[in-house]
């Protein structure tokens, strides 16, 4: 990636200001949403070969057995899923066991280069096959509706959902709806999130009926556990320390496709701004530039950055910034609640992303 950054990036100085986040306000067609779930570029290329466990973790090993059989298991015109269906034809029978997999782990362990590896592995064209967060998945039924959205997912033989967080009874209830519709007409899961699907709802609510949705949906999938540590930061050095404002600015300038925006102006705009557009927010952005960051003052504040750092992530967009370092974004109270794994998972990819723009800084 840093090599990348230096052949595109640096010029003596832009003409030409730097763009910016906050004065983009994207709209996203619900026919572009379908189409671009496939696995994002940061795992355009992945593949099971590319992935290389920890001799010290013997479940990454077996997860890349067990998913490589798996998708081999989805291959066939004749397989569940597959094809057309003809308009009279016989609606297929439920499948009797679990019709997915599910894959748990700790930040940084490799799950999505796993899901996105069982998604190129899969053979089927990629009409048949969708890739997408599960905040996506959400925004998809958003745009089209659920029956539509059952309708255009049905054909297909697998659905890979990654991060797979429910945040609330009433997203629990649509996806686990849509997703038990989706195993009745044939179509295979995966699923990537750091907590057991059984587990999902603990520490946020104490709703039985919550966590009755929970065991539903717990049953589609043959639950998968990959141990290990942070690959992100497995003998790599610390995050660069934020750099000053002049550094950032300058940066900002010499750089060609570099956003440049006010930390706390920044998260006043993506409030105003559905989060199933942030992706759409940084087209074409080569490095977002930040100055003044500071702590997230609030929860919803928090899960919206979350959601960016993700689409950054995703893109292998660097993050250079002044201010402070992006383990102190969020509070202890934060950090300890129950959105805390998505927190963490954050702070990993911005840190990632922040050693990426090293090479952004001009001497």
């Amino acid at each position: 990636m840093s090599s990348s950054i230096a052949a595109q990036g640096q010029s003596p100085l832009a003409e030409a200001a730097p763009l910016s986040l906050c004065a983009r306000a994207p709209h996203v067609r619900a026919d572009r949403m379908v189409a671009e779930m496939v696995p994002p570029p940061r795992f355009d290329s992945v593949r099971f070969s590319s992935y290389v466990p920890d001799p010290n973790q013997p479940s990454q090993t077996e997860a890349v057995q067990v998913l490589g059989a798996f998708a081999a298991g989805l291959g066939g015109a004749s397989a569940i899923g597959g094809g057309k269906r003809r308009w009279f034809a016989k609606k297929p029978a439920a499948p009797t066991g679990p019709r997915g997999v599910y894959l748990d782990g700790g930040y940084g362990v490799g799950k999505t280069h796993l899901l996105a590896s069982l998604w190129h592995a899969t053979p089927a064209d990629r009409e048949q096959k969708a890739f997408g967060t599960f905040v996506e998945l959400t925004n998809l039924v958003g745009a089209l509706g659920f029956q539509q959205t059952v309708q255009t997912l049905s054909g297909h033989r697998l659905l890979c959902i990654d991060e797979f967080e429910l945040d609330d009874p009433g997203d629990t209830v649509l996806v686990s709806s849509l997703l038990r519709r989706l195993v009745e007409a044939g179509v295979a899961l995966a699923a990537t999130s750091n907590t057991l699907p059984g587990k999902l709802g603990e520490g946020r609510f104490a709703s039985v009926d919550f966590l009755r949705e929970i065991q539903g949906l717990s049953a589609h999938f043959r639950p998968l556990r990959i141990d290990g540590e942070d690959y992100r930061h497995r003998g790599l050095p610390e995050a660069p320390a934020p750099y000053s404002e002049e550094q950032v600015t300058k940066a900002a300038y010499a750089t060609e496709g570099a956003s440049l925006d006010d930390f706390p102006h920044l998260l006043d705009h993506l409030a105003k701004v559905h989060p199933s557009r942030y992706g759409a927010l940084t087209d074409g952005v080569r490095a977002v530039c930040l100055t003044d960051v500071r702590p997230v003052a609030d929860q919803s504040t928090a899960l919206r950055l979350v959601v960016l750092a993700d689409r950054l992530y995703d893109r292998e967009v660097p993050v250079l910034a002044s201010g402070l370092p992006f383990d102190r974004l969020f509070s202890d109270e934060m950090l300890n609640g129950g959105y805390r794994k998505k927190y963490f998972r954050a702070i990993s990819r911005l840190t990632a992303l922040a050693r990426d723009a090293k090479e952004l800084i001009t001497q």
